[in-house]
């Protein structure tokens, strides 16, 4: 469902005014919002620990793939404690199917502070999420109106596709500069988390039937194919650590021999560069002449 309403002229150009377009927002949200995503559940939306792990798993990942991730890993661990004493095979095992697998390392080391240094107390304000390891900005923040109601500015993808189609119609080269000030005077300050909610449900359903808004944001980017590329090339190699307690050189070298999409990692560097990498992040260590995942 699709939605022109401009009502007033601003700068120019035909856009919608506050008032209209909060309530064109609000309206349709009312009737189309996606309010059974598990993670909007009243007693989900007022924990800080359940709110940051679906905004951890949302970051670059389809709704329909987080979801049933979600309910597993809150499953498997349903606290920060339970989290931050998770092996990294256990975790790679309940992550698994999200892709990006540093966010779970990012998300147990920020169970481990909470835990550990902040004396099980989840931070409350934007800059002690901020502190947490692996949070960003655009995390603090959305944790922030999700959890805690509080009326912050953020954008992610969504949101953008919502602001674009809205307000630069007849624009390209749309620069988020130019979208955070809007952001923050249509912001529904009477209920920020239903807000933010109802902005990203518009963004991710209502303007699917038009030429993607964000193909005209100033940042836009295809992303570039998965199969091949070293992000694939490390997933493939997690899996096989996944499969096998213990991984040697020659039984990695049959492993990526035998996956076509691997061909440019069948040399001994490019496979030692994988393995490299992800020992530098965290997931693998060095055992008795192989290699295996790393315990803690």
């Amino acid at each position: 469902m699709l939605f022109y309403i401009c009502s007033v002229t601003l700068d120019g150009m035909k856009r919608p005014s506050v008032k209209t377009f909060q309530e064109l927002i609000l309206s349709w949200h009312q009737k189309h919002g996606r309010h059974e995503l598990p993670w909007r559940r009243p007693a989900d939306i007022r924990d800080p620990y359940r709110v940051l792990v679906s905004e951890v798993m949302l970051q670059q990942t389809q709704v329909d793939r987080v979801i049933p991730k979600y309910k597993s890993f809150l499953k498997k661990f349903p606290t920060p404690k339970a989290l931050a004493g998770a092996s990294t095979r256990a975790l790679l095992t309940e992550w698994k199917g999200l892709g990006y697998n540093r966010r779970a390392l990012f998300l147990r080391r920020s169970a481990e502070k909470i835990t550990g240094e902040l004396h099980g107390v989840f931070p409350s304000d934007e800059a002690g999420l901020h502190a947490l390891p692996g949070v960003g900005e655009y995390t603090a923040r959305a944790v922030s109106v999700f959890c805690f109601n509080r009326p912050m500015v953020f954008i992610e993808t969504n949101i953008r596709r919502v602001f674009i189609h809205f307000f630069f119609h007849d624009r390209a080269r749309v620069t988020d500069t130019e979208i955070i000030p809007l952001i923050q005077k249509t912001l529904w300050k009477k209920d920020p988390r239903l807000w933010y909610g109802a902005l990203m449900d518009y963004g991710a359903t209502a303007v699917k039937g038009i030429p993607n808004p964000n193909r005209r944001s100033a940042g836009y980017a295809r992303q570039s194919k998965f199969e091949g590329s070293t992000r694939y090339a490390r997933a493939k190699v997690l899996a096989l650590f996944l499969r096998k307690r213990r991984v040697s050189p020659p039984d990695l070298k049959e492993y990526v021999t035998s996956d076509p999409l691997l061909k440019k990692y069948r040399g001994r560097p490019a496979r030692m560069a994988i393995l490299g990498t992800l020992e530098r992040d965290g997931f693998l260590e060095r055992h008795a002449g192989a290699w295996r995942i790393r315990k803690k």
